[in-house]
């Protein structure tokens, strides 16, 4: 099968332009896919109104022609954000079989590539799956030791204890199995994902993150500040297994040694109330601002006056902004969960093993202490920016482009 402009169907639920983390990574693969293959993008009905008049604006990406599909809203009152999204997109999943069956037979697409979500708990189409199946970039199997989910609020202890106990009855789990078989081509997140793949089919799964680094415009004043305090950053929905209970616990050791800091934590979500819990109770309300979730021009702001960027999600999650953090220079602390962290070195940046928690949060702390030296900070963001050339969204284009193309000239479909 010749990939000279070969035709592949995406499926990206997730999809839409000007956005971070998931869907903005759905996004930036359709744009660097579309320079090399024909593509055919499903996506939700919702995204129309900001893919168009992009697409509008960038003739240059008009070849790539997209469908949408959205449940009425009388049958989807129910979802609202990313309460109800699972049961929703397997939902969305099923009733767009026949849109994926339907557009794939009439223009003779024989590759299904299932972007996104990421996850390989998650459905993927019936018909699209027996066809030449690319699945992911995904991951969904890390899970969270009770050592560290001990601490969260009852609501995500028991969401913990589940997905623990889902991921030790993968062996009975049919859906996974099957997609498992059928996939030609399994890009997976994490060390752990590929691990778990069955063995039979592990052969075809390689590890292959999903972000990457993006050009960045300059932004104005990006380094000015307020006041001469080494300003660290962490950024993410405020999920339990995030980990910013670990930064702050850190930051509050490191603040003890250096009172001229200061932690801003940009998101929203259910884990918010228990993490001011801490902040109050460390008595580190002066030093730590809650900004809440916020626009892409006010992010890339708040990023560019930070002098540190810190991500301690357990599991592979919350990249964009490590990624964000080499284009823009910043030195990253982060810790390792064999995903995307194996793009950063500690040249320039502060890998940390996840071990036991008190562990990984004394050495969050060290991490920050030392990055409080000025010297340190522009010495290792300098590293980092320069690393960061190698690993942009256009040289992933290529790296999966030729990925693909050695995949389709190996294996036809069993």
């Amino acid at each position: 099968m010749s990939t000279e402009r070969a035709k592949i169907f995406v499926s990206a639920y997730a999809c839409e332009p000007g956005l971070g983390s998931e869907i903005g990574v759905g996004w930036h693969w359709v744009l660097e896919m579309s320079k090399h293959f024909e593509l055919w993008v499903l996506t939700r009905e919702s995204n129309r109104g900001t893919i168009e008049p992009w697409i509008a604006s960038h003739p240059e990406f008009s070849g790539i022609h997209f469908l949408y599909f959205d449940l009425p809203k009388w049958a989807r009152f129910w979802k609202k954000g990313m309460r109800g999204v699972r049961t929703y997109y397997n939902i969305w999943q099923y009733c767009t079989n026949r849109i994926v069956k339907r557009t794939m037979r009439e223009n003779g697409i024989k590759v299904f590539h299932h972007l996104t979500y990421g996850n390989v708990l998650w459905k993927v189409s019936s018909y699209g799956q027996k066809q030449f199946f690319i699945w992911g970039p995904a991951g969904g199997l890390e899970t969270i030791p009770a050592e560290y989910s001990n601490h969260y609020a009852r609501k995500s202890r028991i969401i913990e204890w589940v997905r623990r106990a889902t991921i030790k009855a993968l062996p009975l789990n049919f859906g996974f199995k099957r997609r498992c078989k059928n996939a030609d081509l399994i890009l997976c997140k994490t060390e752990i994902t590929r691990d778990l793949i069955p063995a039979k089919h592990r052969e075809r799964a390689v590890l292959f993150t999903d972000v990457a680094v993006e050009k960045q415009p300059i932004i104005a004043n990006a380094d000015s500040k307020a006041n001469s305090a080494v300003e660290f950053i962490t950024v993410g929905r405020l999920d339990a297994w995030r980990g910013f209970d670990l930064v702050i616990e850190a930051f509050a050791r490191a603040a003890g040694k250096n009172k001229d800091t200061h932690l801003t934590i940009v998101g929203k979500g259910a884990d918010k109330e228990r993490l001011k819990g801490i902040v109050d109770k460390l008595g580190l309300q002066e030093q730590v601002t809650f900004a809440g979730k916020v626009t892409m021009d006010e992010y890339f702001r708040l990023l560019g006056a930070a002098d540190v960027v810190v991500n301690a999600s357990l599991k592979e999650g919350a990249v964009t902004v490590s990624f964000d953090s080499m284009a823009m220079g910043k030195p990253l602390i982060c810790l390792d969960t064999t995903g995307y962290t194996r793009y950063f070195s500690n040249d320039y940046a502060v890998v940390i093993p996840r071990s036991g928690r008190e562990e990984v949060v004394a050495n969050l702390a060290a991490a920050m202490e030392r990055m409080t030296d000025t010297n340190e900070r522009k010495s290792i963001g300098e590293k980092a920016k320069n690393a960061g050339a190698q690993f942009t969204w256009e040289a992933r284009g290529e790296e999966f482009k030729e990925l693909l193309m050695k995949r389709l000239g190996k294996v036809g479909k069993r």
